[in-house]
């Protein structure tokens, strides 16, 4: 009640009133740097909020750490999981809880107890198991169960589905609701509104830091609900004519990549992409995905097959060199790969670019130019705040995606690669970074997506490949159900356009 929090001048709790029915499952969304995952650090222990106090079943309560936070009965599941790989799953579960000196004793009770919740809540694994061989599914269980051995009667998930498939997700909340049948209070935090509308009894919608609603989710709509965390109305759907492909612009054939541990991360992989049309990589992360960018990127070497851009092989081409030839790039993890986050916003624009005549001779930028070029971008795709000369590191998340697509797309490339485009992305920048693609696949780009987001794939793409361990194993139209998707996904079945 009351909550407060501030960093310095950034206010990022604002008298926070929120309440939880026990037994229920109740959804927290807003927009990036509204203020949710504040909001949960403070109920974890995290931080301390600065005013305002926390009662659990009417009791006001001071939770002082994430220690506090468990004894008084919370339980957080991360969106990173904190396991320790080389350990079997009681191993896991029973760490920083092994019950005294005698760790025997100890671990002959803790494999009782796991036995006994695995059974009351339907979250069977093998104890056994090392849990770095484990499915993300059965390792997102793992999470749950040491909650529930610590005690917790109230679970927080942070963005619980972001590695799972359809079919993983729908397990999962199957588990929830089994959770909350047995009398424990979930608090589920996710961007994804469909999941939101099937998952939860009540929904808290924050914005700029403040709670500006709680409805019971029967009783609200998606639409609903992203017009609440963003103050106006959203396209939710992605408006687009058909796409009208040309020539090949991009050929893959029998591409392999064995990496420095001797595995086959790309395993013979064959397509193509044709101008004016966006081909979508679906598939878990992990199944070669990333590997994949990269070799086309040329970033990495391939160990076997062909890739040609406009019909001339660029197999060892560099990613220097491949820029000049019109091939674009936006990264999966834009911190990594895709800016220098401590630069200021104009030297992130033109990052990769920086030798362009037009930019200056050699060493000798010319600054101001350069500066004009950052606030013309900015203004273009709504860069906020449009100040080319503020660190990078100060935009959201959303602003820094957008200065990485203004810098590859305004480069008027003919092969535009795009990994997770709105990975961390708030809806309202999702809704334009959706739009550009869009308006650049009708300009006669030719566009390979790579995203974990399946309703984003289906939305954007005009053809669909599925990657499984590494193998392209079907290819489908967009209209393909998510069933039939996640089963491809999961290697189950493979789909024939």
């Amino acid at each position: 009640m009351g909550i407060e929090k501030r960093f310095g001048p950034v206010h990022a709790n604002r008298d926070i009133h929120l309440r939880i029915d026990k037994g229920t499952i109740h959804g927290i969304i807003g927009e990036n740097g509204a203020g949710k995952s504040t909001l949960m650090s403070i109920l974890y222990g995290f931080y301390q909020a600065d005013a305002g106090e926390i009662r659990l079943s009417g009791h006001a309560t001071t939770i002082a750490d994430s220690q506090a936070a468990i004894a008084a009965g919370i339980g957080m599941v991360h969106q990173h999981f904190m396991l320790v790989d080389p350990f079997t799953v009681l191993e896991n579960v029973m760490l920083g809880a092994e019950g005294g000196a005698l760790l025997a004793a100890g671990t002959a009770k803790a494999r009782d107890d796991l036995k006994r919740i695995e059974d009351d809540y339907d979250l069977r694994v093998d104890p056994d198991a090392i849990v770095g061989e484990l499915a993300v599914g059965l390792q997102q269980r793992v999470e749950i169960l040491k909650a529930l051995f610590r005690g917790a009667e109230i679970l927080i998930l942070d963005e619980p589905t972001g590695v799972l498939t359809p079919a993983e997700a729908d397990h999962l909340f199957r588990i929830l609701k089994v959770l909350r049948d047995q009398g424990k209070t979930i608090i589920l935090i996710t961007h994804k509104l469909r999941e939101i509308m099937a998952a939860t009894d009540a929904v808290s919608v924050m914005r700029q830091g403040a709670i500006v609603g709680t409805v019971k989710t029967g009783e609200t709509s998606v639409e609903a609900l992203a017009e609440m965390m963003v103050g106006r109305r959203v396209l939710l759907q992605v408006d687009k004519a058909d796409a009208q492909p040309g020539g090949t612009a991009l050929a893959v054939k029998d591409l392999t990549v064995i990496d420095e541990r001797g595995v086959k991360v790309v395993d013979s992989v064959s397509f193509t992409v044709r101008r004016g049309e966006i081909v979508g990589i679906a598939g878990v992360a992990g199944n070669g995905q990333s590997e994949l960018l990269e070799v086309l990127a040329g970033i990495r070497q391939a160990t076997s097959g062909t890739v040609d851009l406009e019909d001339e092989c660029i197999n060892g081409t560099s990613a220097a060199a491949l820029r000049d030839r019109k091939l674009a790039h936006v990264p999966e993890d834009r911190h990594r790969m895709g800016l220098i986050v401590p630069f200021e916003e104009y030297e992130n624009a033109i990052l990769g670019y920086q030798d362009d005549p037009s930019y200056g001779k050699g060493w000798m930028l010319d600054r101001n130019r350069i500066r004009d070029h950052a606030a013309d971008q900015m203004r273009q795709y709504d860069i906020r705040p449009p100040n080319p000369r503020l660190k990078t590191a100060l935009f959201s998340g959303g602003n820094q995606q957008k200065i990485v697509l203004a810098r590859e797309i305004e480069r008027d490339p003919v092969v535009l690669l795009v990994g997770q485009p709105t990975r961390g992305v708030d809806i309202g920048a999702i809704e334009f970074i959706h739009k550009r693609l869009i308006e650049l696949r009708d300009a006669g780009k030719a566009i390979l997506l790579v995203s974990v987001e399946l309703d984003e794939i289906r939305s954007l793409s005009d053809r669909v490949l599925v990657m499984f361990a590494g193998r392209v194993v079907g290819e489908t139209r967009p209209e393909a159900t998510e069933q039939e998707l996640g089963m491809m996904m999961a290697g189950i079945e493979r789909v024939d356009a």
